[in-house]
C-alpha cells in the first residue's frame, strides 16, 4: 500500500454555475451522459493505487452521498481506510455555514488528518475534469527534494485560474493568480502532493493568522518564505468547472474524439455508479449525429452535437441542437431547442423554441416543466 493518502474538496457550490447547483453541489454535477465531475478526481487515485481517501462536504451533499455510496465502484469499500465523507465537524458555533477557502475547509477536518497513517497527502478539487496520471506526479514528486509538487495543466483551464511560474530546474519561483487566458508559466489545477507535516504546519499558521486561502496565502507564502516546490505538469486534457459557460464548454469539448480519448484514457479508467439499463431506443424517423446518448433513452427526433442522459424522451419532430440533456428529460413533438442544459426531469411541452448562444446557454432547473 503507497504512503499517500488522497483528500478531495467537494464542499463548493460555485456561484456561476447558478441553477445547476441548487439542489447540488459542483463535485456532484453529472457529466458526459453516465458520470459525475467527482468521478475523475476519484478515478485518478484510484488508478494510481490510492484507496484511502476524504471526501470533504458541507452543504447540498445528499446527490454527491447517493453517487458515492461506499465507494465500491472505486474499490474504495473497506473495512479498514477507504472512502471517508468529511462533514464541517471542526467548525465554530458561530460560523456562517460556508467555508472562505480550502484552509478553512482543512482546518475544520484538521484531527481526520493529523490521524492519516500515510506520510504524504494527495489534494484534489471535485471539479477538475482531467484523468490525471497520479503514477507520474508521485514519481516525480519522490525523486524531487520538496516537500511539495504542485499538479499543473499544460494549458490554460476556461476561465480564471492560477499559474505557476518554474525557473529552469522546474521549480516553481512564483504564482500568478486570477489569470484568464495561457500566459507565463503552466496552469495549476489546484492540486497538490504535500507530506503530511508540512500541511499542518501551513493550516497552522492560516489558522493563527485568520487566512483562509490554500494558494493564495498558505502556498504563496511559503515560496516568498524561500520554500521549495517543483510541478508535475499533465499533458492531456484538462478543464476546471466553475461556471455553466465552463461545464457546457467542457461537455461540448467530449464530443471532440482526440478530447475523449485524453479524458476517458482506458489505460485509467473513469470509474462511476453502475446503473444497468436497457438499449436506447431510435425511432424510424430518428437522425443522430456527432452526440453521446447514453442507455434507456428513446430518440424518435433529431439530435444534433448533443449529450443525452439515461431516461430522456426526445419526440417525433423535435430538433435539438448543441444540447445538454440530463436525466428523465421529456421533449415534446416539434420542440426546437438549441443551447440548452436541462437539468433532470425537465418537461418540454409541444413545439417549444428556446435558443441560448455558446457563451451564455440556457439553463432549465431540474423538475421545471416549460
Amino acid at each position: 500500500m503507497k504512503d499517500y493518502h488522497g483528500i478531495i474538496f467537494a464542499y463548493s457550490a460555485d456561484n456561476e454555475l447558478r441553477e445547476l447547483v441548487s439542489v447540488r453541489n459542483t463535485a456532484a454535477l453529472p457529466f458526459c451522459g453516465r458520470y459525475r465531475v467527482i468521478d475523475f478526481a476519484l478515478s485518478s487515485l484510484r488508478n494510481a493505487g490510492i484507496f484511502n481517501v476524504g471526501v470533504i462536504m458541507q452543504r447540498e451533499y445528499q446527490s454527491l452521498l447517493n453517487h458515492l455510496g461506499s465507494g465500491k465502484p472505486w474499490d474504495m469499500s473497506r473495512r479498514v481506510g477507504g472512502l471517508r465523507i468529511l462533514p464541517p465537524f471542526g467548525l465554530p458555533e458561530n460560523h456562517s455555514g460556508k467555508y472562505d477557502g480550502t484552509v478553512e475547509a482543512l482546518n475544520a477536518v484538521a484531527r481526520y488528518i493529523k490521524s492519516v497513517p500515510q506520510n504524504h497527502i494527495i489534494l484534489l478539487k471535485g471539479n477538475i475534469c482531467a484523468n490525471l496520471d497520479l503514477d507520474a506526479a508521485i514519481e516525480l514528486h519522490e525523486s524531487s527534494d520538496t516537500p511539495i509538487t504542485a499538479i499543473c495543466a499544460k494549458h490554460a483551464s476556461i476561465g480564471l485560474h492560477h499559474r505557476c511560474v518554474l525557473d529552469e530546474n522546474g521549480y516553481v519561483k512564483k504564482m500568478l493568480f486570477d489569470r484568464v487566458n495561457d500566459c507565463e508559466g503552466v496552469a495549476s489545477l489546484d492540486g497538490y502532493i504535500i507530506h503530511k507535516d508540512l500541511l499542518l504546519k501551513l493550516m497552522d499558521m492560516c489558522k493563527a493568522a485568520n487566512l483562509f486561502r490554500f494558494h493564495k496565502d498558505a502556498i504563496a507564502t511559503y515560496i516568498r518564505e524561500g520554500g521549495k516546490m517543483n510541478a508535475y505538469v499533465h499533458e492531456g486534457y484538462a478543464g476546471t468547472i466553475n461556471s455553466v459557460e465552463a461545464y457546457y464548454r467542457i461537455s461540448m469539448d467530449m464530443l471532440n474524439a482526440d478530447n475523449r480519448r485524453s479524458v476517458f484514457n482506458p489505460m485509467r479508467p473513469v470509474r462511476t455508479k453502475i446503473h444497468e439499463e436497457v438499449s436506447t431506443y431510435y425511432g424510424e424517423n430518428a437522425v443522430s449525429r456527432s452526440s453521446l446518448v447514453a442507455d434507456n433513452c428513446i430518440i424518435e427526433g433529431e439530435i444534433q452535437n448533443c449529450i443525452v442522459s439515461s431516461g430522456a424522451r426526445i419526440a417525433k419532430g423535435a430538433k435539438l441542437r448543441n444540447c445538454i440533456i440530463m436525466s428523465d428529460c421529456t421533449v415534446g413533438e416539434g420542440c426546437e431547442l438549441c443551447y440548452v442544459i436541462a437539468d433532470k426531469h425537465v418537461s418540454f411541452s409541444e413545439n417549444t423554441v428556446l435558443t441560448g448562444a455558446i457563451s451564455l446557454p440556457v439553463v432549465v432547473p431540474k423538475n421545471f416543466k416549460i
